[in-house]
């Protein structure tokens, strides 16, 4: 070894060579040192002499030597949050305090999830990326609640007003060419102030109050509409099938006359006798008079007792019974004679 680096056979000196095989040495693992990996969650940013270069992706990558050039990663699927208005019990009234539209004053407490999306601009326009972010996010959302009432902030409207102030958000980066995306805003907590809560609870339950009041109002009011539609279709019902029960009568009843008209021309006088008893009938039906022809009569007709007790529609009487020839008392012979 030392005769590869000596100049001589006196050891004098250095071996050009030996310089040579050193410095070619030196010099690649100094190229070697260029040679870095990009994670699949990281994006890298290459700057040469300290100005913007390149981005490259995921995989096996290069760059020249610092310090001509040089590399820095950053996660770009990463989620970073900030938390506003406080965290826990440590409120912070400066943050959290907002004045909405009409004119109330709202305790608010939220949160903002974001990513890198651009790595560059990321590194180069932002100094501080957090104190960015969170004034960004405080500004849209006190632009949005300034815009919004505030029985919607404190029930139902959260969800607009998160989504409002996520684009606000984004529109106020995008401006800035921060390389941020805002994924998602979340309003942990929205509540009036401690001194004016009690009066706030009591204006919930009085809305709560009037809901159930109108709930139960619609729900009587269905019940009542749909009992009369029933009550409606049934009346209407009941009217057709009275209607074509009546049309059927008289249909039957036109057809009966024109059958007996018929038989009343081709025989009238037939016709007028048969009408006439069958009218005589259904007259004297349900009658106690026993009507009695004494033509050719030759002997008294003695009728039993129960012809002349009334009679009912639900048992009819019998056509009472010749009863057999006897001897007549004289209150009998003389009811004969007549």
């Amino acid at each position: 070894m030392r005769d590869f680096f000596s100049g001589g056979p006196g050891g004098e000196g250095v071996r050009p060579a030996a310089v040579a095989a050193v410095a070619g040495v030196g010099f690649g693992l100094w190229a070697l040192s260029g040679v870095y990996i990009v994670q699949p969650n990281e994006q890298a940013v290459v700057t040469t002499f300290g100005a913007y270069s390149r981005s490259e992706g995921p995989g096996i990558r290069y760059h020249l030597p610092t310090p001509i050039e040089r590399v820095e990663k950053v996660p770009v699927t990463s989620l970073n949050r900030i938390d506003i208005g406080g965290v826990g019990e440590a409120d912070v009234p400066e943050e959290s305090l907002m004045l909405t539209g009409d004119e109330n004053i709202v305790d608010l407490d939220f949160s903002v999830t974001w990513r890198v999306a651009d790595a560059s601009k990321y590194l180069f326009t932002l100094r501080d990326p957090d104190v960015s972010v969170k004034a960004a996010a405080e500004s849209a959302m006190r632009e949005v609640v300034g815009k919004s009432e505030l029985q919607p902030i404190l029930t139902t409207g959260r969800g607009q007003v998160q989504a409002q102030t996520a684009e606000l958000m984004q529109k106020t980066l995008d401006s800035w060419g921060a390389g941020i995306s805002v994924v998602e805003v979340q309003i942990r907590s929205a509540n009036p102030p401690q001194e004016v809560a009690a009066a706030f609870r009591d204006v919930n339950s009085a809305g709560q109050d009037q809901e159930s009041a109108r709930n139960e109002a619609n729900t009587y009011r269905n019940r009542v509409v749909n009992e009369a539609k029933g009550d409606a279709a049934k009346l209407i019902q009941s009217a057709e099938a009275y209607r074509e029960q009546s049309v059927r009568e008289a249909t039957g009843d036109v057809a009966r006359f024109n059958q007996i008209y018929d038989e009343y021309r081709r025989a009238p006088g037939v016709t007028k006798d048969r009408l006439y008893i069958e009218t005589m009938q259904r007259v004297l039906a349900n009658s106690n008079k026993v009507v009695i022809d004494g033509k050719g009569a030759s002997a008294p007709i003695i009728l039993p007792p129960d012809v002349f007790r009334p009679r009912t529609s639900a048992r009819p009487a019998e056509a009472p019974a010749a009863a057999a020839p006897a001897q007549p008392s004289a209150p009998a012979q003389q009811g004969a004679a007549r």
